[in-house]
């Protein structure tokens, strides 16, 4: 490794999509390299500022520095504010001796390639969407290794750098989960079941949009809610502020006795099981035999990887970059897409209980999953990291 201590630099954030990532893979080279000092350079902005800290990792803030996407007013200040970050970046690695810097996307990370370039630093990149963003596309050309998440990313490796799919670096729950997978799926499903006080004899259909919800989804399902309930339980998590719609929404349609919580005190008391969030989103999971959902990276990853099949409803904003995540797996035949425009009561009144009642399909879909899922994404990533140096 070159030396008894070897000096790491990781580098993103912003979103839990960029941070969890990081984080899994700083966790994996402290098991493989237990003297590496790692360093992390984020933002004060972005979820870093507490989850680096939190996990043990010293955090290093810089400013937030956007690529200008328009010529205004920004776009005249971006200049100097690339160059005072850079300089800021510089010197940090500098101080800590870093001998590569691994970034994983985010506004932290683009200053960071930079600096690490002029530094002749090593860099690997780790790329979660299956179209990559800017700062990462900055990095590919000058990226010694890029991790990816998705083939067909659209960046390109110059030199002798090279370009591996390793998967996603998955969270601590669950690549936990993954294992208990491993051993057992049945004794898996009944835990997580009966913890969020299910039956886990009988169908279980989660429903999630993340923690803000979808509004689609949310309608499209509790307004379907007794054509549902007449083939499984289900766990519907709203986003936060809009249970009270799904709520009333079920009960006019199916009547109120339906409704439930998620305490396992409660179990049998209703077969819909509503709540605007789950902390423990890998219980849910684990007792999943399908799941409505929304199709960002982290998702359509951490489903694949556990084998559960799902509908993929993706988001229609940008350039479609969400359905070009949940496209692999479904080619694969691990999951279903369905346009949000499509995705409304009567999709889900005549498509889901022929879907759920079809044993076989739901079992085809799982193993297809689970097959196309990547699980060892984060000692993957770590390992090429310390190759670096």
């Amino acid at each position: 490794m070159g030396g008894s201590v070897t000096s790491i630099v990781l580098a993103g954030g912003g979103t839990a999509g960029h941070v969890n990532p990081l984080l899994a893979v700083a966790d994996a080279i402290t098991r493989i390299e237990p003297n590496a000092q790692i360093g992390v350079i984020g933002t004060l902005s972005g979820l870093e500022k507490d989850l680096v800290p939190q996990a043990g990792y010293e955090l290093e803030a810089i400013e937030k520095v956007p690529f200008p996407r328009r010529p205004n007013a920004q776009a005249l200040q971006f200049p100097a504010k690339w160059m005072r970050e850079n300089r800021k970046v510089k010197e940090i690695l500098q101080r800590r001796g870093a001998q590569v810097v691994a970034g994983f996307g985010g506004y932290a990370s683009a200053p960071v390639y930079s600096a690490a370039h002029k530094l002749h630093i090593p860099i690997a990149v780790h790329e979660q969407n299956a179209r990559a963003g800017m700062a990462n596309k900055l990095a590919s050309r000058w990226a010694d290794f890029i991790g990816t998440a998705f083939d067909d990313t659209g960046l390109r490796t110059r030199g002798a750098g090279r370009m591996e799919r390793v998967g996603l670096p998955l969270r601590p729950a669950i690549a936990q989960l993954c294992s208990e997978l491993t051993k057992s799926r049945v004794d898996a499903r009944k835990r997580a079941a009966t913890a969020l006080g299910l039956d886990p004899m009988r169908p279980i259909v989660v429903v999630t949009g993340g923690s803000l919800g979808a509004l689609s989804l949310n309608r499209a399902v509790s307004q379907a809610a007794p054509y549902v309930l007449a083939q499984a339980q289900v766990i519907h998590l709203t986003g936060r502020g809009k249970i009270e719609e799904v709520r009333r929404t079920v009960s006019e349609s199916i009547g109120e006795s339906a409704l439930n919580d998620l305490a396992p005190e409660h179990a049998m008391q209703g077969d819909y099981h509503v709540a605007e969030y789950l902390e423990r989103i890998d219980l849910a999971f684990a007792c999943a035999d399908l799941v409505i959902c929304r199709s960002g990276a982290g998702t359509v990853c951490e489903l694949s990887a556990l084998g559960v099949p799902a509908v993929y409803v993706p988001l229609p904003i940008g350039n479609g970059e969400q359905r070009f995540n949940a496209q692999p797996v479904v080619e694969a035949g691990g999951g279903m897409m369905v346009d949000d425009a499509s995705f409304d009561a009567d999709w889900v009144r005549t498509q889901l209980p022929s879907l759920l009642s079809d044993t076989r399909t739901l079992h085809n879909m799982s193993a297809q999953a689970w097959k196309y899922g990547i699980r060892d994404a984060a000692d993957v990533m770590a390992q090429r990291i310390l190759e670096l140096v």
